[in-house]
């Protein structure tokens, strides 16, 4: 099959749904109080597409060229029986030959613990974990409920235990956990599980970024480097998202994901379902194109297919490239609908 290429030659591989836009965590970064407090508006249950139509449009987009599907949230994990979606999506079958779909999952792991077994069994790949500290009083100060650090190390090692790659994500912001980049690095050596560092993005238009709050995946190199020596490690696939660098002693790896300070515009190959049903074509877009309305107008399979067709061809968005301290102001999709 042909790839399906954007207006600058990428081509739609990966896709990336969110399931809901309610988290329990308050990430300064994602989802801060001051503007998602108790009385903010999340979205009715009606509002949401059904795991049947995320379904439908996933297997669309399978058709596509799409190989890797990613759920996300808000927390994915809130949402109730996510296992059958899993199971959903991992019956859906690629055109080339009958091959199935990547499955992954990313989570800030508070309840992973007691899901990990039956997402695995549903016919999940892969996790994702995101924390950014392993000391409890700055990681219940990010996270901003009060919840500890070793509830989330449970869950990894429950994912572990139930045969599901880990990997495990930090978004690195100057002033609140740029401290702990050692003792993340220490904790995960030899653990068998990636940690990557993220350089602290403007996703959204609530979390108060600045430009000097941001750790460059240079200096996030640099310092772990110092401590225990790190060498390149070739990319996995052109439109990875992370640098890989190995432990010259063997202890395993890291990722750094660069979007401020080595943007990777040119291999983007993802498209974003938001809660909602809208599609964007780029983390850091203002709008996105409605799919909820078409699916319960009862479009049929090949217009949404034609619907998609286009949305891509047309694509040109390389925010990151073109970032700049007036572009960051600007209004964006906030993570907690398009998860990250």
């Amino acid at each position: 099959m042909e790839p399906l290429l954007d207006r600058l030659g990428r081509p739609l591989e990966t896709l990336r749904i969110s399931i809901t836009d309610r988290c329990n965590f308050r990430c300064v970064y994602c989802m801060p109080k001051e503007v998602f407090g108790r009385d903010y508006a999340f979205l009715e249950r009606r509002e949401l597409l059904t795991f049947e139509e995320l379904a439908r449009v996933v297997g669309i987009f399978a058709a596509l060229g799409v190989r890797t599907v990613r759920i996300t949230g808000g927390e994915p994990l809130v949402r109730r029986n996510v296992e059958h979606l899993v199971e959903l999506l991992a019956a859906i079958e690629r055109p080339d030959g009958g091959s199935r779909l990547e499955l992954a999952l990313t989570t800030n792991g508070s309840v992973l613990a007691q899901k990990a077994e039956a997402l695995a069994a549903a016919g999940l790949g892969r996790v994702t974990v995101s924390l950014d500290s392993l000391d409890d009083d700055a990681f219940r100060a990010m996270n901003d409920v009060d919840f500890p650090v070793q509830r989330v190390l449970e869950g990894i090692d429950a994912a572990a235990a139930a045969g599901l790659p880990v990997k495990v994500n930090a978004v690195v912001k100057r002033g609140a956990n740029d401290g702990d980049l050692l003792s993340l690095a220490d904790h995960f050596r030899g653990s068998g599980h990636v940690l990557r560092f993220i350089e602290y993005m403007d996703v959204g238009s609530t979390n108060g970024w600045r430009l000097e709050d941001v750790v460059s995946a240079e200096e996030i190199v640099g310092r772990i480097s110092e401590r225990w020596p790190l060498e390149p490690v070739a990319a996995e696939r052109p439109d990875a998202t992370a640098r890989r660098w190995r432990y010259v002693d063997g202890a395993g790896e890291i990722g750094v994901v660069a979007s401020v300070t080595q943007p990777f515009c040119g291999g983007c190959s993802r498209a974003r379902l938001s809660a909602e049903g809208r599609l964007y074509t780029c983390l850091f877009a203002a709008r996105g194109h409605d799919l909820r309305a078409p699916l319960r107008l009862g479009a049929s399979d090949k217009e949404l297919t034609e619907q998609l067709r286009t949305l891509w061809t047309r694509r040109t968005d390389r925010y990151s490239e073109l970032r700049t301290a007036e572009t960051a102001s600007l209004p964006k999709v906030e993570m907690s609908y398009i998860g990250g």
